[in-house]
């Protein structure tokens, strides 16, 4: 009874984990979607608790409830800033758990193997699951926990480094260490070799150094990939996470577990390929640390900055008819999007045509934009993709870039020596006026020098971005 209650269950909470994936695709079904989650997973939780092989009620309530207080601290607490940092976090969390659960596997393999006919009868839960395998599946057994392992330790070691970057707590250019390239190789055939010496016998010492090799290999992967990709790391590691739980769950012989691994595992990958897609790199490439450092001499940035005033932005957006604003990582810091959406209302109710463009990267993490607007409560009919505006800009009479830099890049169409060349970029320098909201002279996260700060129709409107659009609003009923 109860395992037939415990599988409905997760057949249900699977349900529900796809329609909240689906739900996820649009920002007005986004709340429904994640309540469908929420529920899904509680009920995943309590079927679980009393399937199968439960037990230890108290220490897993003190667990479930300890584990549910500091989630629900961190997710409180954190500015929205901070969102893609407490991603990788959490991430690593899972890679983590994957690694200890597979050497728990392990070592009950272990114990049950060394238990005779007789006693392996008594034998309940997880346990009783491995005494019925026969030689084959425990053969197949210990690749799937040696994969959980693998991949959980490299994800575990990323999410790390992701974190220190996205942090600015690890210097975010991509760094190497001598050998590069074939310090990862050499990792990745240990991995192979004890895999092969792992499936021979059962041994936890080959177990232990692939251990060893994977968190290396997750460490030096994420260190030689630069701050120009990170949005790409996230998702991709948010992809490795689903698939170390997969493997897990083919350990355990728990069946949500897959299903659920899956969807994480294959949504990561599909969303890390579009957005490498989105900024022209190589998928590969990417994972492999081949991006993030210049390919030669750059080319020099002629001209020089010019500043403007409030005053002289105010005048020009009164002036103006059609207006595009591109919102980046500098919005988020200085928590200005209320702010703009108040600037945008009173625009509108002058009459202007204003609409945003919205690169698939602005940011640190895929759709941070789009969330903080929507937060702002801008309406959505006038946020636009990159692809659906970027035509529009020869038209347009202002665009104003509050706090972004490689996505309206212009050296990424004119210099092949560019960290970015040959990521699409939001074309704004074809406006008629640019005005750049940013707080000096700096580089910007990745560290790349942008030519559109330096051209004739660009003016520079220097300050905290807050604050900037909380003198311009002083100037426009």
């Amino acid at each position: 009874m109860e395992f037939g209650f415990t599988t409905a269950a997760y057949v249900v909470s699977a349900v529900l984990f796809i329609l909240s994936l689906g739900g996820l695709s649009g920002q007005e079904s986004a709340k429904r979607a994640v309540w469908y989650g929420i529920v899904g997973m509680a009920l995943a939780v309590a079927a679980t608790l009393v399937g199968p092989g439960s037990g230890l009620w108290l220490l897993s309530i003190i667990l479930i409830a300890g584990g549910g207080f500091i989630g629900y601290k961190l997710a409180t607490q954190v500015q929205m800033t901070q969102m893609p940092e407490l991603v990788a976090a959490m991430h690593s969390l899972v890679g983590l758990a994957a690694v200890f659960v597979g050497f728990i596997a392990h070592i009950e393999l272990g114990r049950v193997m060394a238990m005779d006919e007789e006693a392996r009868k008594a034998l309940e839960g997880f346990a009783a699951l491995l005494a019925k395998k026969d030689g084959v599946e425990i053969a197949i057994l210990r690749v799937e926990l040696f994969l959980g392992i693998f991949i959980g330790a490299i994800t575990f070691t990323g999410s790390v480094i992701a974190y220190g970057k996205l942090a600015g707590k690890v210097d975010s250019a991509a760094t190497k260490l001598p050998g590069g390239h074939m310090l990862n190789i050499a990792a990745a055939a240990v991995a192979v070799i004890t895999l092969i010496w792992y499936f021979n016998t059962g041994g936890f010492f080959p177990l232990f150094l692939m251990t060893l090799a994977a968190l290396f290999i997750g460490y030096h992967l994420i260190m030689g990939i630069g701050g120009a990709d990170m949005p790409v790391v996230v998702s991709m590691l948010n992809s490795y996470s689903g698939w170390a739980a997969a493997a897990i769950g083919f350990s355990l012989g728990n069946d949500l577990l897959i299903v659920v691994g899956a969807l994480v595992g294959s949504s990561g990958a599909i969303l890390s390929y579009i957005m490498c897609k989105a900024m022209n790199r190589s998928f590969v490439s990417v994972i492999l640390g081949g991006f993030g450092g210049p390919a030669g001499e750059q080319m020099a940035v002629e001209g020089e900055q010019v500043a403007i005033d409030v005053d002289g932005v105010a005048t020009a957006l009164e002036e103006a008819d059609s207006i595009i604003i591109i919102p980046g990582y500098g919005m988020a810091v200085a928590q200005a999007q209320q702010n703009v959406a108040e600037l945008t209302r009173r625009l509108r109710a002058k009459g202007k045509n204003v609409r945003f463009a919205i690169h698939p990267v602005a940011g640190r993490l895929p759709g941070h934009m789009n969330v903080l607007l929507a937060e702002a409560k801008v309406p959505y009919d006038i946020v636009m993709e990159m692809d659906e505006i970027n035509e529009d800009f020869p038209e347009t009479d202002v665009a104003i870039v509050i706090g972004s830099n490689d996505i309206v890049n212009p050296a990424a169409q004119d210099d092949p020596n560019s960290p970015i060349a040959g990521m699409p970029v939001l074309e704004c320098w074809k406006a008629k006026q640019v005005f750049v909201s940013k707080r000096g002279q700096g580089t910007g996260y990745s560290g790349i020098e942008n030519p559109l700060f330096f051209k004739e129709n660009t003016r520079m409107f220097y300050g905290d971005a807050k604050a900037s659009l909380d003198a311009l609003l002083t100037k426009i009923d």
